[in-house]
């Protein structure tokens, strides 16, 4: 890590490669699948299977040990057959192929059990999803991270975020943290500081740690400021967000404490597409490539 003036008085930290290897465990010849995180993807819904299955890819690539998805069981066929690697179990899901309240027991079951849980990409909004993502919140155990839908549930009553016993990672972009906290002003595109300053009072409203997306993505918890310069223009594409989020969650089933796992994760992120968009120009850089490159990245 640097330290980078960027104001007077101040600094943010940025994360560099050689950070995120000293924090991943070392893989003793001994180990098992279980040693390196049991994580578990609340993703997907009819038509957007490709989110639950980019994330869950991602997590692997980046060392997850073993990957369960839970998926609504309308879309699980699609979702089982992009899989090989990961666990894919369906869920119940109401008549627009979405998880439906009824998945709450089997859902709190397989929580029971993880190391680390990701929800959101590619879920759908309902009102069924409003209340269970909170109600998931309430019995984790384990570090979350919360991305695209998972973030929407919270739109309006962030304080439910505040019930969590365990760290919470939040990844909005621009849009959805203005969702989050309705009465901000629009955030600048350009004004790093300002960015910074928005992100940890989102930070300190939820009680969370805040991944906010953007050209200089800013991580924080409120008190320490990560800001991330990898990563181009090629990545603004679908999917990108659904393998940041399966980074994150992997890294923090390997044993990363929250707020680095965040920040490391958006550098490799980051970095994995910069080397897409060396090898294969940024027009045509596509979410998936990310995920190689991920671990090309970490071998």
């Amino acid at each position: 890590m640097r330290l980078l003036p960027i104001e007077d008085g101040f600094s943010v930290l940025v994360p560099e490669g050689s950070d995120i290897r000293r924090r991943l465990p070392v893989r003793d010849r001994y180990a098992h699948k279980g040693d390196f995180g049991r994580d578990l993807l609340l993703c997907g819904s009819v038509g957007y299977t490709g989110a639950a299955a980019l994330a869950a890819r991602a997590a692997l690539r980046c060392g997850a040990g073993l990957v369960t998805v839970l998926t609504p069981k309308e879309a699980y066929p699609v979702v089982a057959v992009k899989l090989d690697e990961a666990m894919v179990r369906p869920v119940a899901c109401d008549g627009e192929g979405r998880i439906s309240r009824e998945a709450e027991g089997e859902i709190l079951a397989q929580l029971a059990k993880a190391d680390c849980a990701l929800i959101g990409p590619g879920l759908g909004r309902s009102e069924a999803l409003d209340a269970l993502i909170p109600a998931v919140i309430r019995a984790a155990r384990c570090p979350v991270v919360l991305d695209a839908d998972g973030l929407n549930a919270f739109a309006g009553h962030i304080d439910i975020l505040r019930e969590a016993k365990v760290p919470v990672i939040l990844t909005p972009h621009d849009g959805e943290f203005a969702r989050l906290l309705p009465d901000e002003p629009p955030l600048p595109k350009t004004d790093l500081p300002a960015r910074c300053r928005a992100a940890a009072r989102l930070a300190e409203a939820a009680g969370c740690i805040v991944l906010l997306k953007g050209h200089r993505t800013v991580i924080t918890d409120g008190e320490v400021y990560y800001v991330n310069y990898t990563g181009n223009p090629g990545m603004a594409t679908g999917g990108s967000g659904d393998v940041l989020s399966g980074i994150i969650v992997s890294l923090l089933g390997q044993g990363v404490k929250p707020l680095e796992a965040a920040a490391l994760g958006a550098w490799l992120h980051g970095a994995a597409g910069d080397l897409c968009a060396e090898e294969l120009g940024e027009c045509g850089l596509l979410a998936g490539d990310l995920i190689v490159a991920c671990a090309r990245l970490l071998k």
